[in-house]
């Protein structure tokens, strides 16, 4: 691999959307909008744990440094679209390595979305409350 060649993949998760590079490197550096993630999701220590899932699955941590550019939603959606994507890098780097993956879960995407609110509701699906009088 060249030194400026990198491993591109789309992560998605609730309203969050993240672009992931992977690239060679010394590993375990992760910039997320060009701040660390640990100054990213400051606050949310409890989930960065996640982002190296799969790096740990594979016994990866010292191998890639990781670039990403996510948008909407929030600490949590960003944090599993973000793990989502390193997946899918890590799959276009070798292919044996979808297997393990699958298995761990961290190749599917989560469809869940936000109902939206339905006119005459008070939510998307709470009603009004009934009166008899």
């Amino acid at each position: 691999m060249a030194k400026d060649s990198y491993f591109y993949a789309l992560g998605r998760r609730k309203s969050a959307t993240a672009r992931v590079r992977l690239m060679s490197g010394k590993g375990g550096v992760i910039t997320v909008n060009g701040k660390p993630a640990q100054e990213y999701f400051a606050g949310s220590e409890y989930l960065l744990a996640e982002l190296q899932e799969p790096f740990q699955l594979l016994d990866m941590q010292n191998k890639f440094d990781v670039s990403v550019v996510v948008s909407g939603g929030g600490h949590h959606g960003q944090i599993e679209a973000i793990r989502l994507g390193i997946s899918k890098a890590l799959t276009e780097v070798n292919e044996d390595l979808k297997t393990t993956l699958k298995r761990a879960g961290l190749l599917s995407r989560d469809p869940r979305e936000k109902e939206r609110k339905k006119f005459g509701l008070k939510g998307a699906r709470k009603q009004r409350q009934y009166t008899k009088r």
